[in-house]
């Protein structure tokens, strides 16, 4: 059986937060729901939310409660500028926090921004078996995220290790 045999699609939800982003100006989001088709998963949600902590949670928590709902990839709202509220939103829903994404996806963003990586507060965390990567709402930065970072933990075929046991249920305790 070769590796593609053996990749397991995962059901994957995309939010947008942000205060004026419609589904016209979107790119980001978009380019996400792309990259997920692409690479073999399921887009089961894309919704845009305003940058409210409480409507973030009301969303991300209904995702969470849903077993059909595999990984949560959020842009926008990581800053520190205006209303940028989604790590204190979404991080009190976390069962544990993904240290690694947000060290490396700062890592990797030095080569394109310089020392303006350190103004982003991209995060991840593990809630209800469900992933959550949230990231900054420029399409570079999810572009950054996604082909240095997520594409592969995503990818059930992917090794040493990513997060598809964990997601799908099939990982030994």
């Amino acid at each position: 059986m070769s590796a593609s045999a053996d990749k397991k699609p995962l059901n994957i939800a995309v939010l947008t937060v942000s205060d004026t982003r419609t589904e016209a100006t979107d790119t980001s989001g978009q380019y996400l729901a792309d990259s997920v088709r692409a690479a073999g998963h399921t887009l089961v949600e894309k919704t845009i939310a305003i940058d409210d902590i409480y409507q973030l949670r009301a969303i991300v928590s209904r995702w969470i409660a849903d077993p059909a709902v595999h990984v949560i990839l959020g842009t926008g709202g990581t800053g520190f500028s205006g209303r940028d509220s989604t790590p204190e939103a979404l991080t009190p829903l976390f069962d544990k926090v993904i240290e690694g994404f947000g060290e490396t996806f700062r890592a990797l963003s030095v080569a394109e921004i310089g020392s303006s990586s350190l103004q982003s507060r991209a995060f991840g965390g593990l809630a209800n078996r469900t992933v959550i990567f949230c990231m900054p709402g420029s399409t570079g930065a999810c572009r950054t995220a996604w082909e240095g970072i997520i594409r592969d933990q995503l990818d059930s075929t992917f090794r040493p290790c990513n997060f598809a046991p964990i997601v799908l249920g099939s990982y030994a305790h």
